[in-house]
């Protein structure tokens, strides 16, 4: 091969399908898209929860966060979840924590927040450092069988 010639110019690998780079991107991003909306902007039929709000129940639960207990931090909630369960951004947590807290945005809250977690009126949510959080009585019926081995865990 000398210096002048392309690689990209050499045919197709026999079997293969040959593509436009338009092509190929469309296919590609249609992929991840139907991937996106199907593992993480629709809620699941089971329970109603986005995987992210499931994370964010079941790391208030690992850190005995119940009804009765005292609140934390909501910083220490959403690194405990980022850390453990959700590594994808500490405001998609919390901003999903907080929707999760609001009376007006969910007929049940499931967690009861501490502070400033916005108003109907548009006015967004304490930055994480000055709310705390802990589970509502109403999430714990979502928790109640979780150690009854009705889900094999993976480690």
């Amino acid at each position: 091969m000398n210096d002048q010639s392309n690689l990209f110019d050499l045919p197709p690998a026999e079997g293969a399908e040959s593509l436009t780079l338009a092509t190929f991107a469309e296919r590609a991003y249609l992929d991840y898209a139907i991937s996106v909306v199907k593992g993480r902007a629709l809620p699941d039929v089971c329970d109603g929860q986005k995987p992210v709000q499931r994370r964010i129940l079941f790391a208030m639960n690992e850190m005995g966060l119940n009804a009765t207990a005292k609140p934390r931090k909501s910083a220490a909630v959403v690194g405990d979840v980022l850390g453990k369960l959700h590594p994808h951004g500490d405001q998609s947590v919390y901003d999903a924590m907080v929707r999760m807290a609001q009376g007006f945005s969910l007929r049940y809250p499931l967690i009861d927040g501490q502070g400033n977690f916005g108003s109907r009126d548009g006015d967004g949510a304490a930055a994480m450092r000055y709310t705390e959080a802990r589970l509502t009585p109403i999430a714990r019926l979502l928790l109640d069988e979780i150690g009854m081995g009705t889900v094999d865990f993976q480690p």
